[in-house]
């Protein structure tokens, strides 16, 4: 049996919400100096779970649900009101990054003085500074106090120290809220190097795609309590199913979805880079293979379709489509589509993919899958939606319209 590095024996956290009057209005109470009492709010209430060595677990649920209260606690930001934490190990989080920087010291000092809260020595922190200072695009600004930074160097450096200081356990919250696309992929492609060396993880975010791809596990909170624990693709299809129609998804659907009498069934999407192993980020210009799992009740030949989103706005960018014929597979097999990329043209962002499926002779897709794969693409800064490769040819004496142009 693995070791346990995170436990929570029915962890309970309340605050107290000072009662608010209306403008003008006094009681007796206001009168005599007395103050009318607080009102309690659990954020979160009897939460148990454990996370073993080298897993990874993601925590999802709605805005104010209580997930970053809970990681407030696992990094010891606050104490709970009730029940046990227990942790093995030396902890890193990113969560509200660069919280604990001196605005008065450099950011060098400040790498140092973060390292040293982890309990390590100074050579060990001078041994990754240069590593550091990479990731966080703020190597010329090293040794400028923090508090002329922008806000941008300023958690951009907060998460570089979190994701590079030797630490068993990394909590993170939110990476899709820190920086811009380069940096949000740089991140992910990191926080997968983390997952491949073992560290004990636990993730928070509303990008349910990296979730699925990153977790072994997940648990899914609903008002300050545990709604659902289990593998992540089941905690994930909870979710989705509890607020869809409530809360707007950048995809049209909001879950795995099969008619009843459909001959195909999408098992799952995932993303390789060329020599196959399983990616979230991508490079603008490298090749890119994105498998389609599928399930055939029959040997009924169907088209499948390969859709990329913008991750934010929702907006069909392009669609790939590839065709099963009847021998592809024997009915009642399972079966992997791949769409191999030569060369990923799509700018610097976060996408979302999706993929449908529609027998022969259907009016329609009767199998689909959104909202459950993002695309992290990182690349050298172009703007737009997709990279167009050119050569920039100069000429001399040549005419353009109306004018003749000479060297």
């Amino acid at each position: 049996m693995a070791a346990i590095d995170v436990r929570c024996d029915d962890v309970s956290k309340r605050y107290y919400v000072r009662r608010r009057r209306r403008p003008g209005s006094a009681s007796l109470a206001d009168l005599f100096g007395r103050r009318a009492p607080d009102q309690e709010f659990w954020a979160l209430r009897d939460v148990g779970f454990e996370a073993g060595r080298g897993e990874t677990l993601g925590i999802v649920g709605r805005n104010g649900a209580g997930k970053s209260t809970l990681l407030k606690l696992l990094g010891g930001i606050t104490a709970p009101t009730q029940g046990v934490i227990t942790l093995a190990g030396k902890i890193s989080a990113m969560i509200e990054v660069g919280s604990g920087f001196h605005p008065e010291l450099t950011g060098r000092e400040n790498v140092f003085l973060s390292g040293a809260i982890l309990g390590m020595r100074r050579r060990e922190i001078a041994a990754r500074l240069d590593s550091i200072a990479d990731f966080s695009g703020v190597p010329a600004f090293l040794d400028t106090p923090v508090k002329h930074y922008s806000s941008g160097m300023y958690v951009r450096l907060g998460f570089a120290i979190a994701a590079h200081l030797e630490a068993d356990i990394l909590l993170v919250d939110e990476v899709l809220a820190v920086g811009d696309a380069e940096f949000q992929a740089r991140c992910m492609r990191r926080i997968q190097e983390l997952k491949q060396r073992g560290t004990t993880m636990i993730l928070v975010s509303h990008d349910l795609g990296a979730v699925e791809q990153l977790s072994d596990r997940a648990i899914l909170i609903d008002g300050g309590r545990v709604a659902a624990m289990g593998s992540a693709h089941d905690v994930i299809s909870t979710y989705q199913r509890m607020v869809s129609g409530l809360d707007a998804l950048p995809v049209p659907e909001a879950d795995d979805r099969v008619s009843a009498d459909s001959p195909v069934r999408i098992v799952g999407l995932s993303l390789h880079d060329a020599a196959g192993a399983p990616v979230l980020t991508a490079t603008a210009g490298e090749p890119l293979v994105a498998r389609v799992a599928l399930l055939l009740d029959s040997g009924r030949p169907a088209t499948v379709r390969l859709s990329f989103y913008d991750f934010d706005r929702g907006t069909l960018l392009t669609e790939l489509v590839g065709q099963l014929d009847a021998g592809s597979a024997a009915a009642g097999g399972q079966m992997a589509l791949e769409f191999v990329m030569p060369e990923l043209l799509l700018a610097p962002g976060a996408y979302t993919l999706g993929v449908t499926a529609t027998p022969a002779g259907a009016p329609r897709p009767t199998a689909w899958r959104f909202g459950r794969t993002t695309l992290y693409v990182q690349g050298r800064g172009e703007s737009g939606v997709f990279t167009q490769p050119f050569e920039c040819r100069v000429s001399a004496g040549e005419r353009v319209g109306a004018e003749t142009l000479h060297s």
